[in-house]
């Protein structure tokens, strides 16, 4: 499945909008990796585990958005978004989302 930021695809015909699909989840870390971040920012420096952790919330988001655009019977997915909040100390939520789109068959010869 395709997945582009942008409202057209090089290449392709859309030919019919199916609606938003989407995908989030909320993702915390190991308390323990939570109390060695939080001496990180009495250094400064980049936060490993919190980077390691919303690359991989991100990752979930983006799979169960093509997984629901998929049941929509979707080609792709056009305009993709991520929007992210903290929901509580140590624990983030990603949303991604986009319009899943179908597009025109290529014929073959």
């Amino acid at each position: 499945m395709k997945i582009v930021t942008t409202d057209t695809i090089v290449g392709e015909e859309i030919v019919e909008q199916l609606g938003i699909a989407k995908g989030e989840v909320v993702q915390s870390k190991h308390i323990g990796q939570d109390f060695l971040s939080g001496l990180k920012n009495v250094v400064g420096g980049e936060i490993r585990a919190y980077t390691d952790m919303i690359r991989e919330a991100r990752n979930m988001a983006t799979a169960r958005m093509m997984e629901e655009a998929d049941r929509m019977g979707a080609d792709a997915i056009v305009n993709v978004r991520y929007a992210s909040s903290s929901v509580m100390q140590g624990a983030s939520e990603i949303l991604a989302y986009g319009t899943a789109v179908k597009l025109k068959q290529k014929r073959e010869k």
